[in-house]
């Protein structure tokens, strides 16, 4: 399961189109928040979070599931880029930072990076 979280619909909507071209599960969500109380937070096999959204943000999400003894990982997207917090989540672990718009290619690789390295292709 590919875990999508983002405040923007269109965006969370063409990621998860993407993921399931793929051949992978995924489950969207609007906010980090209803990620958090969602039945799929021990089931994500990696998660894709927007950097910027109202409430929790994507790096505060990623150091919530650090902190509770979740190792997913976890790819970012962002269309306001931010060095330090660029830096503080590859030093948590990340395995990837995207600048939207991004192309499909860049999100597969690191989707191949979080899942191990299994080349991964759209259909």
């Amino acid at each position: 399961m590919i875990s999508i979280v983002d405040d923007d619909a269109s965006v969370r909507d063409a990621t998860e189109s993407l993921v399931r071209s793929l051949g992978y599960d995924a489950a969207t969500f609007a906010s980090a928040e209803e990620y958090l109380v969602s039945r799929y937070v021990r089931d994500t096999s990696c998660l894709i979070t927007d950097l910027v959204m109202p409430g929790m943000s994507g790096v505060d999400l990623q150091d919530r599931l650090i902190a509770d003894g979740n190792d997913t990982p976890v790819i970012f997207i962002t269309a306001c880029f931010d060095e330090m917090a660029r830096a503080r989540a590859l030093e948590a672990g990340a395995h990837g930072f995207l600048r939207k718009p991004f192309s499909e290619e860049s999100l597969i690789e690191c989707l191949d990076s979080a899942l191990g390295g299994a080349r991964v292709r759209p259909a």
